[in-house]
């Protein structure tokens, strides 16, 4: 399944930096983020001064397809513990909201539907 999340301007390009200190050295989120939930970009009122080609605006972009935290971490090109941290960090401050993952009560499609956006962005990585 495609969702048009390889689109150039949201690739990054490669970064000498170590992840952790994308995340200050933090390892864990401050909430919890499965693989599977998908993320969705928020219209922000607060101003983003972040210079061009920052991860955060990649996640951002990416955040407009709702994309699970699987792809999130496969099209940004990071470890997964990274991208869970600055997603949750994005959550905090308003530039991202989570959607609940499948409930008792999902139906049978969208179970489906989970299983194949987090196997495509498994695989990917």
């Amino acid at each position: 399944m495609t969702i048009g999340m390889d689109r150039p301007e949201t690739k990054r390009s490669p970064s000498r930096a170590r992840p952790y200190t994308l995340t200050g050295g933090r390892t864990r989120p401050r909430i919890e983020l499965p693989i599977e939930v998908t993320v969705q970009t928020l219209n922000s009122n607060g101003e983003i001064d972040w210079e061009p080609g920052d991860v955060r605006m990649v996640i951002i972009q990416l955040c407009h397809d709702r994309p699970s935290i699987a792809e999130i971490s496969s099209y940004a090109d990071l470890p997964i513990g990274v991208t869970r941290v600055l997603v949750g960090d994005l959550v905090e401050s308003g530039h991202l909201r989570v959607h609940a993952t499948l409930a008792d009560h999902s139906s049978d499609s969208e179970r489906r539907r989970l299983i194949e956006r987090t196997l495509d962005g498994l695989r990917a990585l």
